[in-house]
This record gives C-alpha cells, structure tokens and sequence, in this order.
C-alpha cells in the first residue's frame, strides 16, 4: 500500500481527496499548513506528496524546496493559478506535476497512478548507467561526473537517465513529454521543455553553449550522443 502526504487547507477538498484516496488503497497523512507538515515528513516514510501551493503560514514550494535537499520522492501541485511562470517554478524546484483547482478527483488519481509508476520504473535497476563520463547510480538516485556529485533537480534526473538509457536514439519532444509527465506535453510546453535541457546542459556539458552530448536535433527532437572519451565512456 502506498503512503501518501497531502498538504491542504481546504476542508471541502480534503474531504473529497481523502475519501478518493482510501478507496484507491492509499494510505493518506493530511496536513494542513507548512509547519504541520514538518512533524509528518521524514525521509522514506512517504511514497507520494500532494502539496497546495497557497497555504496559510506559507507555499507548497517552500516544502518542496526543503524536501528536495535530502529526497526524491514524486511531488504533486495543486493549485489555484493556471500561470505560466508559477508552473514554470513549480517544475524547476523539484515539483514531478502539476494540477490546477478545480480539477475532477479522477483525474488526480490516474496521475497519481502514473507517477508512482513511472518512478518504480526508474528505481527498479540495480545498475549503474555509465556514458561520457556520467555514472548514474539508479538505486541511489545519484549522478556524478569525474568523482564529483552533480546537483540535480528531480526532473533533471529523470531526464539524463532517459536520454542516457537511448543513446544514439532521437527522442521527440513528444515522447519526452509522455515519458517523463505521462499527458503528451499537455500541461508541461517547449519552452518548459527547453529551459530543463538547457539547465541540464549547465551541470553535465563543458560549454553549454556548444553541447557535445546532448545534442538538439533540428526539427525533430534531442539525442543522447556517446563520445569517445578514450575508455572514458
């Protein structure tokens, strides 16, 4: 059974969330303001977070800021503002999805669904990926380049494992889209797309400016490209 922490301080909505929930098998915590949630949270205790962004005494940001400097574990927004540069934010801290208020409690459940799944998809190997230097160690959740252990965001991982899993292969924005956030590009756009594969290429390219591994495909995508590093790769 999955164990899940939601953050809320809309009674209403808690409710309808939390009836939803248990009658899907989740086992569910409810907080209802960020220094609430600090008694709940430790490291491993939880398989999901659903954070509201609006909160009385702060923002689910702020939470997911505190949990990304020790954990990995999927979190979800939920939010009031359809905003562009808020969905932008959300993502770039850490944050796995995104859902805007009012949304059909279905629909939060099958994404639910699809992120605990994709994330036991990622952490099932027992292998290490090693490509241009790069050594991602799966069961660890951790990257490092020549000795030193790169700073990455949640969906920076996610999107160097992909791309380093299909090397030599062109992945579509599309695919990239579905496979990280599992709606087909819906809610997550290009430029939000462009602006992970830009910040990834900062931490794992020795000029950003010029990528030597990952590479834009002119109109058609990304691509995973093994250099020869002299047995480095």
């Amino acid at each position: 059974m999955s164990r899940i922490l939601l953050l809320e301080d809309d009674l209403s909505l808690i409710d309808g969330l939390s009836y939803s929930l248990k009658k899907q098998g989740f086992e569910t915590d409810i907080a209802r303001t960020v220094k609430e949630t600090d008694s709940f949270w430790s490291d491993g205790k939880y398989d999901l977070l659903i954070l509201d962004v609006s909160l009385p005494d702060g923002s689910g940001f702020d939470v997911c800021i505190k949990v990304r400097q020790v954990s990995k574990v999927p979190i979800i927004f939920l939010t009031a503002s359809d905003e562009e540069v808020s969905m932008i934010m959300g993502l770039d801290i850490g944050g796995d999805d995104y859902i805007t208020k009012p949304f059909k409690l279905g629909v939060l459940v099958s994404r639910i669904n699809a992120l605990l799944r994709r994330t036991r998809d990622f952490s099932a190997p027992d292998t290490e990926i090693t490509s241009n230097g790069i050594k991602v160690f799966l069961l660890q959740g951790q990257v490092h380049k020549e000795n030193t252990t790169l700073d990455l965001t949640a969906a920076e991982y996610k999107l160097l494992c992909l791309f380093m899993q299909n090397p030599g292969i062109i992945l579509t924005k599309e695919r990239i889209l579905d496979k990280l956030w599992d709606t087909g590009g819906n809610y997550v756009d290009d430029n939000t797309l462009a602006v992970y594969i830009r910040r990834l290429r900062t931490k794992i390219e020795a000029d950003p400016g010029n990528p030597q591994m990952l590479v834009t495909v002119r109109g058609m995508g990304y691509k995973w490209n093994v250099i020869d590093w002299g047995g480095g790769a």
